[in-house]
């Protein structure tokens, strides 16, 4: 049974949220026994929730039989101790069948991405999230990313019209927008920093009240995520100062050699700390010898 809605707000108000990647063996086929490994010894390290099938997760390469197993084993493997957000996205008419999948699974929530390539109108975009919110009682988080970012006005409309809308996810960064959405539509949602490694924002965000982020670098450093987390809520500025200098520019940097290395170095990572989970499918790539081992180096530095 989904968890109250009481609940889910305020897993995702306070704590650190985080994304598992997805299993895929060495023919790319979901590998479900890792898959379940991996979100208990996500849980074993106090996540507040888990995220699955999203964009670290490689939602967009998923099939639909694919992501209803990743559900059911996330639900089932989770058993209420933390809320369990699915993503859901692309056509109208495949979201809606990924949030149905979602919610038979038992699903806490889904993570609503913006439509998949085509370039949208604001009002369009609003059309597009109420179709697929009003097609289930689930709660949803609008994804602001992409083709699919709304100005503060119309974030405060869709939630006016999507009573099931509790939290807008950030994957812009533009803290001056986000400050004008988060003061014009106040406490009727959650705030969640969301932008690729969003550690590299996470003071920004705090400044204006985000609370909190999704950390895809948990996937291979969950404690040091977690120490940063508790860090930046502490006030204690040189350590996440320190965290920041030492790991996290760093690995933006080499995050940013080439397209799509967000999601990609994620697998490396994990791959680095002996718990893989295959290679990412195209179109993304994986990182070069020369990269991979850039990040073991970085990554023993920074245990």
């Amino acid at each position: 049974m989904a968890l109250s809605t009481a609940k889910i707000r305020s897993a995702l108000s306070d704590g650190l949220l985080s994304f598992p990647i997805t299993d895929f063996d060495k023919n790319g086929k979901f590998q479900a026994d890792t898959y379940k490994q991996r979100i208990e010894w996500f849980v074993e390290h106090d996540v507040s929730s888990v995220f699955v099938a999203g964009g670290t997760g490689e939602f967009f390469s998923l099939g639909l039989e694919e992501y209803k197993e990743i559900c059911k084993i996330a639900v089932e493997t989770v058993a209420g101790r933390v809320p369990v957000i699915a993503s859901a996205g692309r056509s109208v008419t495949e979201a809606k069948e990924f949030v149905k999948a979602a919610e038979d699974a038992g699903c806490d929530g889904i993570l609503l991405m913006p439509p998949f390539l085509t370039e949208c109108p604001e009002d369009g975009i609003v059309e597009y999230a109420s179709q697929i919110m009003q097609s289930s009682p689930i709660q949803f988080i609008y994804y602001n990313r992409g083709n699919g970012i709304l100005s503060a006005e119309n974030v405060k409309l869709l939630a006016a019209k999507n009573p099931n809308m509790i939290a807008l996810k950030d994957g812009v960064g533009n803290i001056a927008a986000l400050n004008d959405t988060v003061k014009t539509v106040g406490d009727r949602l959650v705030y969640i920093g969301g932008v690729p490694t969003a550690e590299i924002f996470a003071e920004a965000y705090l400044s204006i009240g985000v609370n909190t982020y999704s950390s895809a670098v948990f996937n291979f450093m969950p404690d040091m995520a977690n120490r940063f987390y508790k860090a930046l809520r502490a006030g204690e500025k040189d350590t996440v100062t320190a965290i920041i200098k030492d790991f996290f520019i760093p690995f933006c940097r080499l995050r940013d050699e080439k397209k799509g290395y967000a999601v990609s170095l994620i697998k490396s990572g994990a791959t680095a700390i002996g718990r893989s989970a295959g290679n990412v499918r195209a179109p993304l790539t994986m990182p070069t010898a020369e990269q991979e081992k850039r990040l073991i180096a970085l990554i023993e530095a920074n245990k």
